[in-house]
C-alpha cells in the first residue's frame, strides 16, 4: 500500500514543484530554479544532479513564457536583453560542460552560496 501512495504521490509533487517555479518565475522574471532543485531534490525524490539539469530543462520553457508575457505587456525591452542573452548562451555553453566535472559537495555550496546571495541583495 504504501508503494502504491508513493508512486501516485511522485506525480504530484513533479507538478507541485513545477506549479512553484512557474509562480516564483512570473511573480520575479526568474529564480524558478532555486525553488525548484530543493523540490526535485527532496520531496520528487531525484538525486542531486538530476535536479540540477531537470531544473534547467523546466525553466528554459518557464522563462520564455514569462519573456513573452513580459514582451506583449510592453514590459521587455528586447535590445537592452539582447547582451545579457549573449553572455548567458556562453556561460550556459560552458556552465554545461564544467557540471559533470565538479563534485556534488562543490555544486551544493555554490547554489548554496548564489541562494544566499540572492537573499541578502533582496533584504537590501
Amino acid at each position: 500500500m504504501i508503494r502504491v501512495k508513493e508512486k501516485t504521490s511522485k506525480p504530484l509533487w513533479f507538478a507541485l514543484a513545477g506549479a512553484a517555479a512557474g509562480v516564483v518565475n512570473g511573480f520575479f522574471g526568474g529564480g524558478g530554479g532555486m525553488v525548484l532543485v530543493p523540490l526535485l531534490a527532496g520531496k520528487c525524490g531525484l538525486d542531486q544532479r538530476k535536479a540540477f539539469a531537470t531544473s534547467v530543462a523546466v525553466i528554459a520553457p518557464l522563462c520564455a513564457l514569462s519573456a513573452g508575457i513580459y514582451w506583449f505587456r510592453g514590459d521587455l525591452e528586447l535590445s537592452a536583453a539582447l547582451p545579457y542573452l549573449i553572455g548567458g548562451l556562453a556561460g550556459g555553453l560552458i556552465g554545461g560542460k564544467v557540471f559533470r566535472k565538479l563534485s556534488m559537495v562543490w555544486l551544493r555550496r555554490g547554489f548554496a552560496l548564489l541562494i544566499l546571495y540572492g537573499g541578502v541583495k533582496a533584504l537590501l
